[in-house]
């Protein structure tokens, strides 16, 4: 059973699902239509603080084609609170259940017609009046409750007093929104005695189990299938209110529901990245080691939820120094709840991290890249275990030599490209984690000469179809257009959810031990019913290449659709099942690495700044795709440059309304915005993790982008940007005061 990793594990595969997608027969969740059904819009409020003190409904049930208004009056009281420790949501409150308005766009109404266009009209002819109060949505902030700590070892104080060379800078973040170009949406079906929910989701099985509970039924009542999803970057991870509210609306009218988010909603209920305000205090000796390390950060939560931005994630590994302390505390809002996007906690924490070591080395007239090769430790000081594979340092030496840092010129505004403009050099470390789910599988092998694979997990637009099917063609030698995938659907063997680059790794063991099971039973198949192999024991005989056939080469070897029809069956299957990696990080410490290097270009005759290059190195253990890692890597960047110099979600501080809630006014990384890439993978396969030694790379791509792009800007400009996002007024010495 020797595997063919050379044939499918770690080439650049074509995406298998890519047919369908260019072709449009691939089903996102708004392409299902159903007879019957009917559409549903919600209705939102118009203030962000106060009490809703009248709702008036008539107009919109008397227009043409409108079936029903719900409200808090006749909604109330079917829809429940999640269980505590039972599945995830980001907005606890199940929506229409009470009068107090906590956000500006929260839903106060649900219209539901025949067509959208009805329900469109209906939902605009609903008249609220409201009790409004005085609302906060300031993005500077100041700590709301008691410090709580990450981590901590030394004496931080003490030791940054004491510091020769210190830094003690504050950097913020603003408010993000994901953007996908596929909107929230959900098609929810009754038949009476369950829901069949077509979703937007990113993890369908926690989707199946908090659906159950809010709507009070059990989890075998409630089916969730997400075919294919276009993009999410976290904000589809978790169940949002529109979802309750179409399964809901389906129940009481016993007809089909679509109900699609519109993209100003995007902006106001289905979450967003918190703003961040984060100090950190560096102290080194002259020679640049570090001695203490202190982040203190802060980030904004909506009134009644309790979303943590965890930007001290990687503080406590990524650098040797024996004191240090990583602390946070939260500041409320009068915002929609936060949630997870690309990166959640890492990618900002890094940004300030990374920043103060960048500021730091100008402080010691030290080289960035030679002060980070300075401090590298030999095992997880946070947690006192080794790491089960850490490469950093090659990252840093590859990049550097691939960027050409060795020519880089430290003073700002020093170095001109061939056009004669001014371009700045800046670069930074990045890191995320390593974590594997439990998960299962089946794969089954048939008299058609086709393998099938099941498995309730998802594909986000990552290539999930693609190296599912890699992995089971590495053991059974079968090309991978007779590799059928069936994913996103809960009837399935219970997956990972599709966040936090956790999937692929998760899927590992139990897609492997799946196959292998199928091998042996095809085995099993061939010793009970063909002629060639009577009379041999398990052990005289192998499976490859979808044949059974005796070791040593002695007689043809046996098409497994002939060994199946042989023995009366039509396929064999096998059931595998991953652990996840609980019990590997009780033993080591697990995480990826890796090292951007931009270059920026600055013209100051006609105040234009862009990201010229990028250089990235990332160490994530074996790629399964090297095209569709390449393409995340690619994906992440390109965001990295957006969250450096583009992206901020405005609100107004009269009314809390996100102000530029569409793709005109809200900025995003486009074609002519894009840098040109070149992406190194090392090849240190990780095994503590699963059997391909196969890390995460969803996330890390964009992990101190923004970082090595604000270094890049001083560089060439000699401004000190440590607000995002850097904006021409900066450069030119008016900057913009954060409210």
């Amino acid at each position: 059973m020797a595997p063919t990793s050379d044939r499918f594990i770690g080439q650049g595969l074509p995406r298998i699902d890519g047919p369908k997608k260019v072709s449009g027969v691939a089903k996102y969740t708004s392409d299902h239509h159903f007879p019957g059904l009917v559409y549903a819009v919600p209705v939102t409020a118009s203030i962000a603080k106060g009490r809703l003190t009248g709702l008036s409904t008539q107009a919109a049930e008397a227009s043409p084609g409108v079936l029903a208004v719900y409200h808090q009056g006749n909604l109330a009281g079917k829809l429940f609170r999640r269980q505590p420790n039972k599945g995830k949501n980001d907005e606890a409150r199940p929506p229409l259940s009470d009068d107090k308005i906590t956000y500006y766009g929260q839903y106060i109404a649900l219209v539901v017609a025949r067509t959208y266009e009805q329900a469109l009209a209906g939902a605009a002819a609903v008249k609220a009046t409201y009790a409004a109060e005085p609302v906060d949505v300031s993005t500077r902030l100041s700590p709301e409750a008691p410090e709580k700590v990450d981590t901590e070892r030394g004496d931080v104080d003490a030791a940054f007093a004491a510091a020769p060379v210190k830094v003690d800078y504050t950097y913020t973040t603003p408010p993000q929104t994901h953007n996908p170009i596929e909107l929230h949406a959900s098609v929810a079906v009754w038949d009476g005695q369950g829901f069949t929910l077509y979703e937007t989701s990113q993890a369908i099985m926690n989707h199946q189990l908090v659906m159950a509970q809010m709507l009070g039924v059990g989890p075998q009542q409630v089916r969730v299938i997400t075919e294919y999803l276009g993009s999410g970057f976290g904000g589809k991870l978790w169940p949002w209110t529109h979802s309750l509210l179409a399964a809901a609306a389906a129940r009481e009218l016993g007809k089909p529901v679509k109900l699609v988010v519109d993209r100003r909603m995007m902006f106001q209920t289905v979450g967003h990245r918190a703003n961040t305000q984060q100090r950190l205090r560096l102290g080194a000796t002259a020679d640049g080691k570090l001695n203490c390390l202190r982040h203190d950060y802060l980030f904004h939560n909506a009134r009644l939820d309790s979303y943590k931005e965890n930007c001290g994630e990687a503080t406590g590994f990524l650098y040797s120094t024996p004191n240090l302390k990583a602390a946070w505390s939260v500041a409320k809002r009068d915002v929609a709840p936060p949630t997870s996007m690309r990166g959640p906690g890492a990618v900002p924490g890094l940004y300030a991290l990374e920043s103060a070591m960048n500021e730091l080395a100008i402080a010691l007239k030290m080289d960035p890249v030679q002060l980070r090769l300075a401090n590298q430790p030999d095992h997880d000081e946070s947690t006192g275990q080794p790491f089960s594979s850490r490469h950093l340092v090659e990252c840093l030496t590859t990049g550097a030599d691939r960027f050409g840092w060795k020519s880089r010129d430290p003073q700002p505004g020093s170095m001109r490209n061939g056009a004669g403009e001014v371009i700045g050099w800046g670069m930074a470390a990045c890191s995320w984690m390593a974590k594997a789910l439990p998960a299962k599988a089946t794969v089954q092998l048939g008299t058609d000469g086709r393998a099938k694979v099941f498995c309730g997990t998802q594909d986000i637009g990552t290539g999930t179809y693609t190296v599912i099917a890699q992995m089971v063609a590495d053991l059974i030698g079968l090309d991978l257009k007779y590799i059928d995938v069936m994913i996103g659907d809960t009837r399935l063997p219970p997956g990972p959810m599709s966040g936090g680059s956790m999937a692929t790794g998760s899927l590992v063991p139990a897609i492997q031990q799946a196959t292998r099971e199928a091998m042996d039973e095809a085995i099993e198949a061939a010793l009970r019913g063909h002629p060639a192999f009577e009379g041999k024991a398990k052990e005289d005989v192998v499976f490859a290449d979808m044949k059974v056939s005796v070791k040593g080469g002695s007689g043809e070897a046996v098409a497994l659709p002939t060994v199946l029809k042989a023995a009366g069956m039509d396929h064999v299957s096998g059931d595998g099942e991953g652990k996840g990696s609980e019990e590997a990080a009780k033993k080591v410490s697990l995480h990826s690495y890796g090292a951007h290097f931009v270059e920026v270009v600055w013209q100051p005759e006609i105040a234009r700044l862009k990201v010229n290059r990028i250089v990235t190195v990332i160490d994530a253990g074996t790629i399964l795709n090297t095209r569709t890692g390449r393409n995340q890597i690619e994906g992440a960047l390109m965001m990295g440059v957006g969250m450096a110099l583009l992206e901020a979600t405005e609100y107004d501080h009269r009314n809390g309304a996100p102000v530029n809630a569409n793709l005109a006014d809200y900025i995003v990384t486009t074609h002519a915005d894009a840098p040109e890439v070149d992406i190194t993978f090392l090849d240190y396969p990780d095994y503590a993790l699963n059997p391909l030694g196969a890390r995460g790379i969803g996330e890390i791509g964009l992990a101190g982008v923004a970082a090595a792009i604000t270094d890049a800007v001083y560089h060439a400009t000699g401004v000190r940007v440590r607000d995002l996002p850097v904006r021409i007024e900066d450069l030119l010495g008016t900057p913009q005061v954060r409210a």
